[in-house]
Order: C-alpha cells, then structure tokens, then sequence
C-alpha cells in the first residue's frame, strides 16, 4: 500500500441508540471509510479487495487504539478554533 496513507478518525457519533466511531483511510486518489463497532466498510473509492481486507483488520486490531483517539477528540472545540 501507499506509504502516504492517512488515517482520521471520529469522535464517537450517535443516531437513536446506535453508537458509532468512523475510521478514514486516503491518499490522492482513493478513500475507504470504516465503522465501529460494526468493523465494517462504509464507502470504497479504489482501494482493492485485498486492501481493503487488510485495513479492515487493521481497524479491527487496532479497535481499542482508535476508540483512544476518538475519545480524546472534542467537535465543539473543534468548531471553535481560530
């Protein structure tokens, strides 16, 4: 895979009962967004099977890691800076 892939991740969202954190993946040309807890993909624009396996255990192994960071992220503050 492309060594410039980022990875962003949101603050944990919730819709009626469900919770839900969303893990992006993107270089210049390709997007794939994740869910959590569902482990599942979202959207796909280019990754292939085989990729997108592999960040799909690679959101899934890193569960507790990516929780971390959504948690530490605060979309208010967010909205609010200069």
């Amino acid at each position: 895979m492309n060594e410039d892939l980022r990875m962003s991740v949101s603050s944990m969202t919730r819709t009626k009962d469900k919770k839900a954190l969303y893990v992006l993946f993107q270089d210049d040309t390709r997007m794939a967004e994740f869910e959590l807890p569902a482990c599942r993909v979202v959207s796909n624009k280019g990754f292939s099977e085989d990729e997108l396996k592999q960040l799909l255990d690679y959101v899934d192994g890193q569960r507790e890691y990516i929780y971390s960071l959504g948690k530490k992220l605060n979309p208010i503050k967010a909205m609010m800076k200069d």
